[in-house]
């Protein structure tokens, strides 16, 4: 076995409240856990829907390492330039060509070099090229540079982020899930030795439904009315994965679920 390196996989930040969260507890957990990279996903940051260069910057400069994203990351029209400069945030690959940014990249630190890509699924969200096909092209692409190779899989439907992970077993570290906001405790190593979780959690208020003011969700239900969601923002608890990896093979050595309660 080679060195072994351990990658924090943490999930969507949500409004204030995650962000608060982020901001000031990403260095004690990143010292804690001896963490050689972080990445976030911050889809949800600004004000539960997407996210501005500024929010962007400032989780940056908290630590994160590579920040990905999702379905949402086009509700901010200010950040697409943004996209288009900053090499460490990612947008979802499978986006038709023509869209602003990129879905993957090469960060290096501490001996470390990783890959990080980001999918997006089909199932009940916005249309989009194959991911399957398009992520074992991406991971032949980036296995050139290294086998450290880590995907956030922003997905809805539980059976397509496990077939996604089952077909790309062996080829990369680890698949991670975001998008549905609550941690699921199926974490575990695949046959082939990626590591795998269906979804990691988001890093946003405690007390609500899946992040959002309750009461909004609790009359949509009840009323079946296009209300919009607003965020809460009481405090906050950061979700996510510490994933072990042996630097060499790439293979995943471990993969252990993460919660930090905020104290802001």
């Amino acid at each position: 076995m080679g060195t072994v390196k351990t990658i924090l996989c943490l999930g969507d930040v949500i409004g204030q409240s995650g962000f608060r969260a982020v901001v000031t507890g990403l260095a004690g957990i990143r010292k804690r856990h001896g963490a050689d990279a972080v990445v976030l996903n911050v889809e949800n940051t600004a004000e539960g829907f997407g996210v501005t260069e500024e929010l962007a910057g400032k989780l940056l400069s908290a630590g994160a390492d590579v920040l990905t994203t999702g379905n949402h990351i086009w509700q901010k029209r200010e950040v697409r330039d943004y996209l288009d400069r900053q090499e460490f945030i990612l947008r979802p690959a499978n986006y038709p060509g023509g869209a602003p940014g990129h879905g993957s990249c090469v960060f290096e630190h501490r001996g470390l070099k990783l890959a990080v890509l980001n999918l997006q699924g089909r199932r009940r969200m916005p249309h989009t090229d194959c991911p399957f096909k398009l992520g074992r092209e991406l991971v032949r692409k980036v296995r050139s540079q290294t086998p450290c190779i880590v995907v956030d899989f922003h997905a809805e439907a539980t059976d397509e982020k496990e077939a996604f992970a089952m077909y790309l077993d062996g080829e990369v570290s680890a698949v991670f899930g975001t998008h549905t906001h609550i941690q699921t405790a199926d974490e575990r190593i695949l046959p082939k030795g990626t590591a795998y979780i269906t979804d990691i959690g988001a890093s946003g208020p405690i007390d609500s439904v899946i992040g959002f003011q309750p009461q909004i969700s609790i009359q949509r239900s009840l009323t079946q009315l296009p209300l919009r969601n607003e965020v809460s923002d009481n405090r906050a608890a950061i979700h996510g994965v510490r994933i072990e990896i042996d630097a060499e093979s790439g293979r995943a050595l471990s993969i252990t679920r993460l919660r930090e309660e905020s104290l802001v």
